[in-house]
């Protein structure tokens, strides 16, 4: 997942989710517009099965329901409204966005999935993003930097169970200060291709990009919004920037 050298790429995080309400087609689609080189999602299981981009255990923030994601089928979830200022929305599911993003044509997108944990189906997640990757042909790349997908945690076990099964599918291993300043140690025993610091570890402990990068590792990093924190990234070569201001950072960054 080979970062553009003229600065870090950007990606949308849950979509244009300071314009949209996140997490859904009209997020993304804005996304898209304002020139977003990767869109990032959550993904958890309902009670039957489907990934469903949902970022809270519950839907209560988000919709016009409440309730537990895991303890509700996709027909419940379905009927929820996930809408804001008046506008509805339906439920995304994985499946649709990839469709989304494999059928702009402007550009290659990438799909940033981040898999959530603690869960009570575990590591069965991770199994069910890798059969929907397979589904559309997006599980074994020809190469790391080829890949139109890029599967992340904070769990590494759920990044090791993704390198074990696809092992040319870049992964980002993401958490805070303490597991990258060894050199990446951390990301290096679990396979993660890249590590993913929060922009406030960063500013913290700009040495992560280097250090990253000696391990031959990229860096991501969430969730990047104010200009001068954009300008930091720049600044260190981070690689990917996770923002939910895709337009506005896109023009800061020159693109």
């Amino acid at each position: 997942m080979s970062p553009d050298r003229r600065g870090p790429l950007v990606v949308a995080h849950r979509g244009a989710s300071a314009a949209r309400a996140e997490h859904t087609l009209a997020a993304y689609e804005l996304a898209l517009a304002e020139g977003a080189d990767g869109l990032e999602c959550d993904v958890r299981l309902t009670r039957d099965g489907h990934l469903v981009c949902v970022h809270d255990r519950r839907v209560d923030r988000v919709s016009s329901g409440t309730g537990v994601v895991s303890e509700m089928t996709l027909r419940t979830l379905g009927e929820l409204d996930y809408g804001t200022d008046g506008e509805p929305a339906e439920l995304l599911t994985l499946s649709q966005l990839i469709e989304l993003t494999l059928d702009w044509t402007s550009r290659p997108t990438k799909l940033f999935i981040e898999t959530k944990h603690p869960v009570r189906y575990g590591g069965l997640v991770e199994s069910k993003v890798l059969a929907e990757l397979a589904r559309y042909g997006l599980a074994a790349p020809a190469s790391a930097n080829h890949s139109r997908a890029v599967v992340m945690s904070f769990a590494a076990t759920a990044v090791w169970r993704i390198r074990r099964s696809a092992p040319l599918l870049p992964t980002v291993l993401l958490g805070d200060a303490s597991r990258y300043l060894g050199g990446g140690a951390a990301a290096s025993t679990v396979g993660a291709t890249a590590v993913g610091p929060s922009i406030k570890t960063l500013r913290e402990h700009p040495e992560i990009v280097d250090k990253a990068a000696a391990a031959g590792r990229a860096t991501y990093c969430w969730t990047v919004d104010d200009p001068a924190d954009v300008r930091l990234c720049k600044e260190l070569g981070v690689g990917w920037v996770a923002t939910n201001h895709p337009g506005r950072t896109k023009k800061l960054l020159g693109g």
